[in-house]
């Protein structure tokens, strides 16, 4: 559980009594209802962890796009609100650039979103010479993006890092290095969904 969580529960939950004991009972229900529904949507499951020369997804969600970008290529993972919502370090490696980007709250299931949102754009290079970017983006309810470790810091591939609060998306950038292991439409879970694959590893074209 995020400690975020925790803190909505208890102020909605206290609100609720304090409403209950002012008014009608029944007009606290909606504060009860949104404080259970924080702790669920602030929920941090633990997770397997793959090994080998994989980048795994930072993000829970549905894979909305696969495009060319550069040399390489972007994969846009959608975060309903039913989603959770911690984000996990997709290659063990060091933190090497953290930009914050001010921007728009689009629907974050479109296309523009990765573009024109609000964001936080992690650059991690990789223990074995790798690198991937991978972008935290608000979308339309989303407004506050939360990422811990600092430049410099070395992460553990699916480490937990941050949380973006609400629907959201995440972005994430493979160089010519990687094969994807997924396509638009799937499903996949942050620090245990497999979406790339070192190529000349012996899994590479698998998926």
């Amino acid at each position: 559980m995020v400690r975020d969580g925790i803190y909505y529960a208890l102020g909605l939950a206290a609100a609720g009594v304090i409403l209950a004991s002012l008014t009608n009972p029944w007009w606290a229900i909606p504060l009860f209802i949104l404080a259970a529904f924080c702790l669920y949507f602030f929920r941090d499951p633990d997770r397997p962890i793959p090994s080998g020369p994989v980048a795994v997804s930072p993000a829970d969600g549905k894979v909305v796009a696969v495009k060319p970008e550069g040399s390489g290529q972007r994969m846009s993972i959608f975060l309903n609100i039913f989603d959770v919502h911690v984000n996990r370090t997709p290659i063990s490696g060091v933190i090497s650039e953290v930009q914050y980007k001010k921007g728009q709250f689009l629907v974050a299931s479109k296309e523009g979103a990765s573009s024109e949102n609000e964001q936080n754009v992690v650059t991690v290079d990789g223990d074995d010479g790798t690198r991937v970017v991978f972008k935290q983006i608000a979308g339309l309810i989303a407004r506050r993006i939360v990422f811990r470790p600092h430049p410099g810091d070395h992460v553990h591939i699916g480490d937990r890092v941050g949380l973006i609060k609400f629907g959201s998306r995440v972005d994430v950038l493979f160089g010519p290095e990687w094969d994807l292991a997924v396509k638009p439409g799937m499903r996949v879970s942050a620090g245990s969904s497999i979406l790339a694959r070192r190529k000349g590893s012996a899994n590479a074209t698998q998926s």
